[in-house]
C-alpha cells in the first residue's frame, strides 16, 4: 500500500482506526490500538502512524497521557466524522472487528497489564519495575535492584512469564 493511493483507500483506513476506538470503551496505547487494527486488516507500521496524526491534526482521535502511558480515544468530532463516513467501510471489515473484537481487546488488555522494564544506574546496578495494571491502572508496582544486566533481565523476563503467580504469593506474604 502506497500513501499515494487513491483517497477512497486511505479514507477507508481512517475510518477503520475511528470505528476500532469508538468500540473501546477506555482509553488504548498506540501499541494495542495497532494490534487491534492488524487483527482486522494488513497495515503498513508507519502508513498506520501517519492516519493517527493525521485524525489527531483533524481532532478527530485524542492523545493524552496515563500511568505515563500515551493513550489514545475517540473525540465527539470523531464520531461525529464516523457516522457520515461510516459507509466508506466495507461490511466484512465491520463483521471482522464486530465479531473478533472482544477476544481481540481481551487478549491487547493481558500483553499490557503485565508491564516490566529494567534502567541502569551504574555499569554493574539496574533498577527493574514490575507492574501490574488493570482497565489502565497500576494496581501493583514494586521496584527491585539488580546487580547486572543478565539479572535484570532474567527478572523482566520471569515476571511476564509468572507474574500471575508471583503477585498473589507476595500480597499473601504482606497479609500475613
Amino acid at each position: 500500500m502506497k500513501l499515494t493511493q487513491d483517497s477512497e483507500v486511505l479514507a477507508e483506513n481512517k475510518v477503520l482506526i475511528l470505528y476500532i476506538l469508538n468500540k473501546v470503551s477506555e482509553p488504548v496505547t498506540n501499541d494495542s490500538l495497532l494490534r487491534l487494527v492488524l487483527n482486522v486488516m494488513d497495515m503498513n507500521y508507519f502508513y498506520f502512524q501517519q492516519f493517527l496524526l493525521d485524525l489527531l491534526e483533524n481532532k478527530y482521535i485524542a492523545c493524552f497521557e496515563k500511568e505515563g502511558k500515551s493513550v489514545y480515544q475517540i473525540t465527539e468530532s470523531g464520531k461525529n466524522a464516523l457516522s457520515l463516513t461510516n459507509s466508506i467501510l466495507p461490511g466484512i471489515i465491520k463483521l471482522k472487528v464486530d465479531t473478533s473484537f472482544e477476544s481481540n481487546l481481551k487478549e491487547t488488555e493481558e500483553l499490557e497489564s503485565i508491564t516490566a522494564e529494567f534502567t541502569p544506574l551504574s555499569e554493574n546496578e539496574y533498577t527493574v519495575t514490575c507492574k501490574i495494571n488493570e482497565k489502565n491502572n497500576c494496581i501493583f508496582e514494586i521496584s527491585i535492584f539488580a546487580g547486572s544486566r543478565e539479572e535484570a533481565k532474567k527478572i523482566v523476563d520471569n515476571w511476564k512469564e509468572n507474574a500471575y503467580r508471583i503477585y498473589p504469593e507476595i500480597l499473601n506474604s504482606l497479609n500475613t
